[in-house]
This record gives structure tokens, C-alpha cells and sequence, in this order.
């Protein structure tokens, strides 16, 4: 943690009047106690369920409270903002329910049910640009032309005193808090949420978890500037900036304890194990802190731990994806190749012996013109669910005990 003295965008007197501006327009998300990810992760797990407010994030926190600090003036103009989901229906839904005209440009490629659900909090959407460079440059235009006022994401003072606080809420739901684990993007969150947390009880550990395909704080705390890093795609979309905030910066490094990242693979276990145990649906952004803990990235050993689930907003058909990329994980969905004799009966018995050891074969592909070795032989393509990787491995020795070469297909 940095300890320069210099002068931040945001205090904790920010934060407290922030909650002021927010209180009874902003769900006050429950913070429980998880006492099977305490005994999967060996922490003390509190989540802070934020994917349960009106928009399905924490995002609408520092969108309201720029929205209530709005002049007469700049709010009968309207406000602009560039978002592909979380901060694009923040924005719209508190700019409409005070009557103030919203504007979201949106990139091009942008799901249609973010899209959808963005017009459906009430605002004009604009779809523009190949990402979200492109279409922040088009807000930004917009906004100039038509002298509206501007939402920033994250780097803005007042959007993060908007999301600092979630950690005044939590120092309240868990007094015996030691640690905090979250998503880090443009570091609006996590820099509000650590403030918040270290001017009240400096003793407690700010942990903050980034995508290892854009890890665009962590260079930018190394090099002790904004670096940008170049394009990448990630299931948590949520957190994918290139470049990390000029504002937010310096207050990470003031306050932010430790910095690690989680992979693609290890964000849809995360996102799977929410769903399966928790019964907490979560996007790719939401389950990154939760990841961190499964995967031991973090240097927390038993802490009574808050982790933020920071939001659930997923489309259906990626969640699919990701489902099935967990069960691969995790050994419960598997595909082999299996060469068989071409002749009648050998799949029956093949079959036969995957049923024993209680398999349940969801798919198969036998294509004798193209997969056979030589003429005698024929291999098939099964897809399976199992209970995990131990009865996996019992049914691969079984195999290789009957005669069969086999390999996996992934």
C-alpha cells in the first residue's frame, strides 16, 4: 500500500455523504455467510450480493450519485454515457426515474439483451464503433454537441464515492471483517470500496482481482502510471478496460493491499460453483474475487473475508458455454475417442462396460468412413457425464484394461 500523502479525488466524507444521496433509492444487498465457500476457499466468507440490485450490478451506485449532484441546469440538458451493459443501465434507470434525459452509446457488437434492457430502463441508445474506445469517442461527442453532461464508468471522484459505499455497508453487516476481495477494472469500485474501508479500519486487507487477459491496474500500479494495454476478449466483460482509470490510480495505490488475477478457466468454475452452491447467479466481472480465493491466488490464510459478487448480468447463451466449460473442468463432462472393431456388437459391449461404472453417455459420433485406422477398425466419439475425475479415472482404467485405445477430445 502506498502511504504518499498527496491529496485523493475522494474521501471518506465523500462516501458517507454519497450514502446520504443514495439511502432508500439504492438496494441495501445482503452481505451472508457462506459456510461452504468458507470451507472450499479455507477463508471465512461473507459475499456481497450486488447482482441482486434493480439493474443486476453495483454500477447504478456511483451512476445515482453523479445523477443527484447534477445542477438544475446540466440535468435539463440530459447526460451521456458510453457502456456495452452494467453502467448503460445504472445511468438509464436513475437518469429516467428523476425525469432527466439519457443518452448510451453503445458499441455495435453489443448483445441485443443488454441493449433491450438499456431501452427498457428508459434511455435513447445509440449503437456505435467496434468497442468500447470507439464508443466513449462518440459519446463524448455527443456530448459536447448537445451540452450534456457526461457519466464516466469509473473515473470520476463522484461515481466512486458512489460505489465506496458498498464498504461502509459491509463494515456494518460483517464488524468482524478482516479482508475484502474485489473485481478490478477501471478501479471506480475497488477504489471507493478501499477507501471507504481504510479510513474506517485501516487494519483490514484490500484485495483487488483482475482478468489475467487484461490486467491493466496491475501494470498501471507497477509502472506508477495509466498504461494501455492492447485488445483482449474475456468472459468477464465486465472488467475488461485497457486502461485503468487517471483518477482512480492513485487511490488504489494508496489503499489497495494486494493485486492478483484469475484465467478464463477459472472464472467459469467460479461462476459454476455460485450457481450450483450458492444458488447466486453471477457474471464473469461478479465472480473474478470468488475465483481468486478457490484458486489460493491470494495471500489470506482462515480471514473473516467479504467478497464481492458485483454483478449477475450474463447472457443465457454464454452461460450455457460457461456451464459446460465448468463441468469439463471439474471432470463431470468428458470426450473420448475410443477405436473399436468394425464388427456387430462391439459398440453393445462397449456400451455395456461405460454403464457399469454408472457414466451417463449424452452424445455420440461413429462415422466408419472417416474415423477408421485400417479397414477392420471403426472409432467413435462419446461424450459422458460422471460424478468427477475419480470415477473419470476409473472408467479410463477400466478401458484400457478392456483393450481399448482411447483418448480424450477436447
Amino acid at each position: 500500500m502506498n502511504d504518499s500523502i498527496e491529496q485523493l479525488s475522494v474521501s471518506l466524507a465523500d462516501i458517507v455523504a454519497a450514502r446520504e444521496r443514495l439511502r432508500g433509492a439504492i438496494y441495501y444487498s445482503p452481505c451472508p455467510h457462506s459456510q461452504m465457500l468458507s470451507e472450499l476457499t479455507g477463508q471465512h466468507v461473507y459475499l456481497k450480493l450486488e447482482n441482486l440490485q434493480m439493474t443486476g450490478s453495483f454500477k447504478e451506485r456511483g451512476a445515482l450519485n453523479r445523477i443527484a449532484m447534477l445542477t438544475p441546469e446540466q440535468a435539463a440538458r440530459g447526460v451521456v454515457a458510453a457502456s456495452a451493459g452494467n453502467h448503460a443501465q445504472g445511468v438509464a434507470y436513475h437518469a429516467t426515474k428523476a425525469g432527466i434525459r439519457a443518452l448510451i452509446v453503445m458499441p455495435l457488437a453489443t448483445p441485443l439483451v443488454k441493449v433491450t434492457a438499456t431501452r427498457g430502463f428508459g434511455a435513447e441508445v445509440v449503437l456505435h464503433g467496434a468497442n468500447y474506445d470507439e464508443a466513449c469517442e462518440e459519446a463524448t461527442r455527443l456530448c459536447k454537441a448537445e451540452q450534456m453532461t457526461f457519466i464516466h464508468p469509473f473515473d470520476d471522484a463522484t461515481v466512486m464515492a458512489g460505489q465506496g459505499t458498498i464498504g461502509l455497508e459491509m463494515l456494518e453487516q460483517v464488524p468482524q471483517l478482516e479482508a475484502i476481495v474485489v473485481p478490478i477494472g477501471g478501479g471506480g469500485l475497488i477504489g471507493g470500496i478501499a477507501c471507504a474501508i481504510k479510513e474506517s479500519r485501516p487494519e483490514i486487507r484490500i484485495i483487488g482481482v483482475q482478468t489475467s487477459r487484461l490486467p491493466s491496474m496491475m501494470a498501471a500500479v507497477a509502472q506508477h502510471h495509466p498504461v494501455t494495454l492492447e485488445p483482449a476478449t474475456t468472459i468477464a466483460d465486465g472488467i475488461a478496460v485497457r486502461r485503468a482509470g487517471d483518477v482512480t490510480l492513485p487511490v488504489v495505490e494508496r489503499y489497495v493491499d494486494e493485486i492478483v488475477t484469475v484465467d478464463e478457466d477459472e472464472i467459469a468454475s467460479a461462476i459454476l460453483v455460485l450457481l450450483e452452491r450458492e444458488k447466486t447467479l453471477a457474471e464473469g466481472a461478479g465472480a473474478t474475487a470468488l475465483a481468486a480465493l478457490l484458486q489460493r491466488k491470494t495471500s489470506l490464510k482462515g480471514a473473516h473475508t467479504g467478497v464481492l459478487v458485483c454483478g449477475g448480468n450474463i447472457d443465457v447463451t454464454l452461460l450455457s458455454r460457461i456451464i459446460e466449460r465448468g463441468l469439463v473442468q471439474d471432470g463431470r463432462l468428458i470426450r473420448l475417442r475410443i477405436h473399436l472393431l468394425d464388427k456387430p456388437g462391439a459398440l453393445a459391449d462397449l456400451t455395456r462396460l461405460i454403464a457399469s461404472y454408472r457414466a451417463n453417455i449424452v452424445d455420440t459420433l461413429h462415422n466408419r468412413a472417416y474415423y477408421g485406422v485400417n479397414l477392420g477398425d471403426t472409432v467413435i466419439d462419446i461424450t459422458m457425464e460422471t460424478r468427477g475425475r475419480e470415477q473419470v479415472e476409473e472408467l479410463l482404467a477400466a478401458l484400457t484394461t478392456e483393450g481399448y485405445k482411447h483418448s480424450r477430445v477436447l
